[in-house]
């Protein structure tokens, strides 16, 4: 399945600063700014650290969009509130305050330098796969369904954060 038309689901996480706020913050300026409507958000979860282990667990959560902004608009509109948030982006995989990615955009299928729909990666990836499931089960990553990607995802030290999860949904 894919999303429908419009429709994009992004995933966000962090470890430094106060990540759940970050969330919370950044899907509430997509909405006060107009550029998108939250439709679903997903618990939030902590993940051990992937690819550079040696940093603080991260927050993750998915978050489903309605959009009218192109799928290039969208992943600059994430940047952005990135920066705001005070994303640096010293290390690959090093910590951040917020990273938003966008995981896959209706049903295109495109790739280029700066976007690559569906994300390349999400389906190999517990702490996307994990809350993505909750919010899209159907969604198809890689050939296969979100949820029995998740199912499938070692999810060793992976739990939901609630209080973390109260924050985002109580903004």
């Amino acid at each position: 399945m894919s999303l429908p038309a419009g429709c994009a689901a992004l995933a966000l996480g962090g470890n430094i600063g106060e990540p759940a706020r970050a969330f919370a913050q950044a899907l509430a300026q997509m909405e006060a700014g107009g550029a998108a409507r939250v439709l679903a958000r997903s618990r939030v979860w902590r993940t051990p650290p992937w690819g550079k282990t040696d940093q603080p667990d991260f927050l993750n959560m998915a978050a489903l969009v309605e959009t009218r902004l192109s799928p290039r608009a969208l992943l600059d509109l994430c940047l952005d509130l990135e920066r705001r948030a005070g994303r640096l982006r010293a290390q690959r995989w090093g910590p951040r305050t917020l990273d938003l990615d966008v995981i896959a955009f209706a049903d295109l299928r495109c790739g280029d330098d700066r976007l690559t729909l569906p994300h390349p990666r999400a389906h190999e990836r517990a702490f996307v796969l994990a809350p993505l499931a909750e919010i899209a089960p159907a969604l198809t990553l890689g050939g296969r369904r979100a949820d029995a990607l998740a199912a499938a995802a070692d999810m060793t030290g992976m739990s939901v954060d609630e209080a973390a999860t109260r924050i985002v949904r109580g903004f």
